[in-house]
């Protein structure tokens, strides 16, 4: 049974960082693709950016890049969200994902078969 525990969510004014971690448990990841996603109230849930668990390729959305990073520790079982110059607009749920088919669609939200229970983050300005 796949298991996705995120933690590091808090409030955080405008300009400020937070680093968002996801335990991974229950198989092993090493064919994962993990994904970030956020949902703000009224909107739909938006990619945020991925990792190919073995390869280390990472993916980005244009509203993150250069601000957040996305990393995996192997021997942990955990991807981390770097988030910095963090702004309003990243208020949202943070929710970790997971996906082992190498869909080849990583920024989709429909292509992640595991999902955690998601983590708010809330800038203020």
């Amino acid at each position: 049974q796949v298991q996705l525990v995120e933690s590091g969510g808090g409030l955080v004014q405008a300009g400020g960082s937070l680093r968002l971690s996801c335990a991974a448990s229950g198989r092993t990841f090493i064919t994962a693709t993990m994904g970030w996603f956020r949902q703000a109230p009224g909107k739909e849930r938006e990619f945020v950016t991925a990792i190919r668990w073995s390869a280390g390729i990472t993916y980005y959305a244009d509203s993150v890049k250069g601000r957040f990073t996305i990393s995996r520790d192997n021997a942990k079982n955990t991807v981390t969200l770097q988030m910095n110059s963090l702004k309003p607009e990243d208020t949202a749920v943070y929710y970790c994902a997971a996906e082992f088919r190498s869909s080849g669609r990583p920024r989709s939200v429909y292509e992640y078969d595991y999902w955690g229970q998601g983590t708010q983050v809330t800038v203020s300005s």
